[in-house]
């Protein structure tokens, strides 16, 4: 326990939390809010709508200017008003090139004032809207993710902010019959529409009957699981899922709605975090979005440090490695830490596994400069739930609790092998995969509940209303040789505790062996250790950073019980994990499955005889040996 464990938190309003639970003789738990899910808009804009009419000169979108990175320059805005006559034109516009669910417009470039409007104006009329990852477009010589995603939508209008850095991915993988947009540049021999000349379309009375017609069942987005193991599949969004989610959160933190929110965010627009929940609130609120080109890096944390030293947010959302960067600055940077908590009432760590440590860290910070700790909550979902579903909104959070569901959502906790499997059935879950009918069977069960995937369990099954904690993904665990079901998100959790700020992630390995394994992934902070001086590409040789990893696993290896606890062996990477491969995602993760996948040869070479050298294997203590 640390010595902040008892200051008190900022007061911030929360909504109830409870659940009526029942367990069934088949051994499942189906739980669901004691508060029902009051009323929600039929169409997403409502809330464009009403901002601009109540608010119209509130920004409601900033961005700043081009410019070096870190460095200070003005910020574009858009007010309610600005932004709903912008929207209204270019839906006449996207009327007018005949889209739809059939033709939906796909967005290939990343956050930008721009994005925000076509995807504003497409929803505005019931036109499909579908936000591709730019990874998939930049990193990948052959575009392969683009190509698929293209092929599966048919696509009526293509957008991609700076049409020479995209033009490679267009020319393999769009079509030339379809038209391109762009903000600038243009590319030979392709239809190529330019953005600004789209503003001077005047909105007819089409736009409005458009609007008229679009209902909760009407397709809002299509967004893009990430694919480890097969071509990405199109998540079907409505607008019921993304209106019913937005009243769904503000349920659970109604301080949201008593003070208009201001968020400096860069979570991606493409992912449901980012262009669904973070978006979503800001819109449904009538806040403020101030775009951050930064990321939760060593290097892209400089732009968010930038921002975050002129605007202060009342919430950040972002994931356990943004957070300990973001804190790491703000240890020596007293200007930093005071706009960051002058106006903050919430930290949302998207990430179960987020250290102690780093909690820690920002409570005492938080003591030291407001004298309170903020609330830091979480919660589970996924691109199929839109994302919102479960909920720990209260103070006093820990890391992999994930709490109670949402109003109007019911969730059963379904046996699967020594587990217990998330499943999700409400208004805010999606109908199904895009032109993929036949993965509808074993998305849902026979109750109509959609399968996450996802397990979890009960804080303390004899006080169930403590609600739950996350228990790894169900496709992650595997079995040792000697049948002993192995959970991947606690054995990773225990050494990424021990090893933190040394190691970026780890990867478990194991599956079908007779012992546990890790591939290591090297932070930055890891030069702290080498004895030579070493660069990052060089530090998984080094000898100081081999002698700090060779402890950090003999302390492993000591402290684990059992076989399926007990890690052995381990392999530092010295090549970093590779976006265009999907080892990591947009969010800075690991993606467990494509890196076992990706390495397959580095998995072989920890378990191969004669040992490889740059392996490491636990050793036994002394004391172990002499009395165990």
């Amino acid at each position: 326990m640390s010595e902040s464990d008892h200051a008190p938190y900022r007061p911030v309003a929360f909504g109830p939390y409870a659940a009526d639970i029942q367990t069934r003789a088949d051994g499942s738990a189906h739980l669901r809010a004691r508060e029902s899910l009051a009323p929600y808009p039929a169409r997403f804009t409502e809330h464009l709508l009403r901002w601009a009419a109540e608010r119209p000169q509130q920004s409601f979108l900033a961005q700043r200017a081009p410019g070096p990175p870190g460095t200070p320059r003005p910020w574009s805005c858009l007010t309610y008003a600005d932004t709903l006559q912008r929207v209204r034109c270019l839906a006449q516009v996207l009327l007018d090139l005949g889209l739809s669910a059939e033709r939906p417009l796909v967005l290939l470039s990343g956050n930008d004032l721009e994005h925000a409007l076509l995807t504003l104006a497409a929803l505005h009329v019931g036109i499909a809207v579908a936000p591709i990852s730019p990874s998939y477009s930049l990193l990948d010589r052959e575009a392969t993710r683009v190509k698929q995603a293209v092929q599966r939508l048919t696509p009526g209008l293509v957008f991609a902010a700076d049409a020479e850095r995209f033009g490679a991915a267009i020319e393999q993988a769009v079509p030339p019959g379809v038209p391109l947009l762009h903000t600038r540049g243009k590319l030979r021999g392709r239809t190529c529409m330019r953005f600004a000349e789209l503003q001077a379309t005047p909105a007819g009375a089409a736009v409005d009957a458009a609007h008229a017609r679009v209902n909760g069942d009407t397709i809002a987005k299509f967004l893009f699981t990430s694919g480890s193991t097969q071509a990405p599949k199109a998540v079907i969004n409505t607008h019921r899922m993304l209106c019913a989610n937005q009243q769904m959160y503000v349920q659970c933190y109604p301080f949201l709605a008593h003070e208009p929110p201001v968020l400096v965010d860069w979570l991606p627009w493409h992912h449901t975090a980012g262009g669904n929940s973070n978006f979503g609130l800001v819109l449904r609120n009538g806040g403020t979005l101030y775009i951050d080109e930064g990321r939760p890096t060593e290097d892209g944390i400089a732009e968010t440090v930038l921002n975050l030293r002129e605007i202060s947010p009342t919430a950040i959302y972002t994931v356990p490695k943004g957070l300990e960067v973001l804190a790491q600055r703000m240890q020596h940077d007293a200007l930093l830490r005071e706009r960051v908590f002058a106006r903050l009432q919430l930290i949302f760590a998207a990430g179960a596994a987020m250290p102690q440590s780093v909690i820690e860290l920002v409570d005492r910070l938080a003591l030291q400069t407001i004298g309170c700790r903020l609330p830091m909550t979480m919660g589970l979902g996924m691109t199929e739930s839109a994302p919102f579903a479960l909920s720990h909104h209260r103070p006093g959070w820990r890391a992999g609790v994930i709490g109670l569901p949402a109003p109007g959502l019911e969730l059963k906790l379904a046996p699967m092998d020594d587990k217990l499997e998330v499943r999700y059935r409400g208004p805010s879950i999606t109908p199904g995969y895009w032109r993929q009918p036949e993965l509808h069977a074993s998305a849902f069960d026979d109750e109509g509940y959609f399968r996450s995937g996802d397990a979890a369990a009960f804080i303390d099954p004899a006080d169930p209303q403590r609600g739950l904690r996350f228990d790894g993904r169900i496709a992650e665990d595997f079995k040792l040789i000697s049948g002993t079901w192995v959970n991947v998100a606690a054995v990773r959790a225990r050494a990424m505790a021990h090893a933190l700020p040394y190691v970026h992630d780890v990867v478990v390995t194991g599956d079908g062996r007779d012992s546990l394994g890790l591939l290591v992934f090297l932070a930055p902070a890891a030069v702290q250790l080498a004895r030579a001086g070493a660069a990052l590409p060089d530090l998984a040789d080094d000898p100081g950073v081999v002698a700090w990893a060779q402890r950090w696993l003999d302390d492993l290896a000591a402290t684990g019980t059992g076989s399926s606890k007990r890690v052995t062996r381990a392999l530092l990477m010295r090549e970093p994990p590779s976006a265009a491969q999907g080892e990591v995602t947009d969010k800075g993760s690991l993606n467990q499955r494509a890196v076992l996948k990706a390495r397959a040869e580095r998995v072989e070479a920890l378990y191969t005889e004669p040992r490889d050298a740059r392996v490491l294997h636990a050793r036994q203590r002394a004391a172990e040996s002499a009395g165990r």
